[in-house]
C-alpha cells in the first residue's frame, strides 16, 4: 500500500526543466548578457552548489569576471522568484494531500529552496523537503531517498518518486521505491493522475 509520494521540484513542480534554466534566464533578461555566456560562468560551479559546497555569494566575483559583467546580486533572488509553478501538479499535490504523506526531494541549492519555501509556501503541502545542497548528496545515490523515507518512516515499497530525468530515477528503484518518469515537455498530469490511480489505485479528492 501506498503511503507517500514523493516529487522532484525542476521539472516537476515547476515548468522550466532546471533550476538553473529559471536563474540563468533571468539574468540575462536583466542584465543583456548572452544566456551561453551565463550558463558557462556558472557551470564551473554548480556542482558544489548543488552539494552545498560552496554559495552564490561565494562565486558571485568568479561569476562575474567569467562572464566579463558586473551582476547585481540583488537580481539572484529575484531570480529565484521568476520559478514558475506548475499549477496544475500543485493541484494534484493538493488532492493527494488528505489520503497520503508529501515530499519534495531536489538536487538542489539551499539558497534558492529557501526563498521558494517561502514564496510558494511549499511547507504547507509537503514534508520532508529534501535539499541536495543540505544532505550533501544527490539523487544518484540512495542516501537522500533513504533519508526521505526515514523522516516518515515508510518502507521504500511504500513510496513514489516522480522526476523528469530518468537516471534520477536508477537509486530509488533499486531501493524498492516505485518511480515514476514525468516528461516535463509534455506536462501531462492527466496522464500521471491516470498512472497514480489505476496502476497504484491512489485515492484524490
Amino acid at each position: 500500500m501506498i503511503k507517500a509520494i514523493f516529487f522532484d521540484y525542476d521539472g516537476v513542480l515547476t515548468t522550466d526543466r532546471t533550476g538553473s534554466v529559471t536563474t540563468i534566464r533571468y539574468l540575462s533578461e536583466q542584465s543583456g548578457v548572452e544566456y551561453d555566456i551565463l550558463r558557462n560562468a556558472f557551470a564551473r560551479h554548480n556542482a558544489d552548489l548543488l552539494l552545498g559546497k560552496t554559495t552564490h555569494k561565494a562565486i558571485w566575483r568568479a561569476v562575474c569576471e567569467s562572464a566579463r559583467h558586473e551582476l547585481d546580486f540583488g537580481w539572484l533572488e529575484a531570480a529565484f522568484l521568476s520559478t514558475p509553478a506548475n499549477a496544475g501538479m500543485f493541484d494534484l499535490a493538493r488532492r493527494l494531500k488528505p489520503f497520503y504523506a508529501l515530499g519534495i526531494i531536489t538536487d538542489n541549492k539551499k539558497d534558492r529552496i529557501d526563498c521558494l519555501r517561502k514564496a510558494q509556501r511549499l511547507d504547507d503541502l509537503f514534508d520532508p523537503i529534501v535539499v541536495s545542497a543540505e544532505r550533501g548528496s544527490g539523487k544518484e545515490g540512495a542516501a537522500v531517498f533513504e533519508y526521505a523515507l526515514g523522516c516518515l518512516d515508510v518502507k521504500p515499497e511504500e513510496a513514489i518518486f516522480i522526476d523528469n530525468t530518468s537516471e534520477n530515477l536508477i537509486a530509488p528503484r533499486q531501493l524498492g521505491m516505485h518511480a515514476i518518469l514525468h516528461d516535463d515537455g509534455r506536462n501531462d498530469i492527466d496522464g500521471l493522475i491516470a498512472t497514480l490511480t489505476t496502476e497504484f489505485d491512489l485515492r484524490l479528492t
